[in-house]
């Protein structure tokens, strides 16, 4: 008999893949991994401005991450600095800021481990509702931009001349991410939270045709490796967080297999949009 807290874990984690496979895509298409650690890595950023104005976490982590997207499209434009520069320098300050805030805020006990790799067995309803809810409205977007976000991704001018707006789609697509970040924080922690964006999605490449069919792959693995990481994390006395990402790494390593042994009737094709 599970218990209900390892029940919440289930539902939390699979809820928070489904969200995070489609999202997860574009960033594999884009070639925006590093985006994604520097969106994540200054959520501790956030979560320490949130404990210092005493705000709720997730709104503080949400702000940071839209306020150093913006600020990273605005650094962009000035043409004094690579984009892999410009990410380098945005992701290690924004995460030394957080450090330094939380250990200056000696009145506060913060559980930095916790952010840092991820406490899903610890989520409660209402996270599970926030997760929901948010996951609801970001696929919502995402299906509502979908063609806009394909054609950016395969070719920005194309985009362009069909009156597409691929810079308002890069914003909302930046602020999508935000979101996700936010939700995804508590459980499998800031320093993971790209890991289970970009593994599950760089897995369902091998294996899908269409963009549509890598999205729904995506999706789906990343919530067999939430419950197989689970049960490997109760099985095995490990941690949570950590455990959903070596899960995934493992379905990773059998997709790299020949497709003649896993997969028979597959042909091996990777969908580029």
């Amino acid at each position: 008999m599970l218990n209900d807290f390892f029940i919440r874990a289930l539902v939390a984690g699979v809820g928070l893949a489904l969200t995070t496979g489609p999202l997860g895509c574009f960033i594999v298409w884009r070639r925006m991994a590093y985006f994604g650690d520097t969106m994540a890595h200054s959520a501790l950023l956030g979560v320490a401005l949130a404990f210092f104005f005493d705000i709720n976490i997730m709104l503080g982590v949400f702000a940071v991450a839209v306020l150093i997207s913006l600020l990273l499209l605005f650094l962009q434009r000035r043409d004094s600095l690579s984009t892999d520069s410009l990410l380098g320098i945005l992701s290690h300050s924004t995460l030394a800021l957080g450090l330094v805030m939380v250990a200056y805020m000696t009145w506060i006990r913060v559980d930095l481990l916790g952010f840092l790799f991820g406490d899903i067995l610890a989520v409660s309803k209402s996270d599970i509702a926030f997760i929901y809810g948010g996951g609801a409205a970001v696929l919502l977007v995402i299906a509502w931009l979908w063609r806009p976000l394909l054609a950016a991704t395969v070719n920005e001018d194309i985009a362009k001349a069909e009156g597409l707006h691929p810079d308002y789609s890069r914003i909302v697509f930046m602020l999508l991410m935000a979101l996700v970040i936010a939700i995804a924080m508590k459980i499998v922690g800031i320093l993971l939270i790209t890991a289970l964006l970009i593994i599950p999605a760089a897995t369902a490449r091998r294996f899908s045709r269409t963009p549509e069919q890598m999205a729904a792959s995506a999706s789906l693995l990343g919530a067999v490796a939430v419950i197989s990481g689970l049960f490997g994390s109760l099985h095995f006395d490990t941690p949570s967080g950590p455990s959903i990402v070596v899960a995934a790494l493992g379905i990773f390593i059998l997709s790299l297999l020949p497709l003649q042994i896993l997969v028979p009737f597959t042909r091996q094709r990777s969908p580029r949009p």
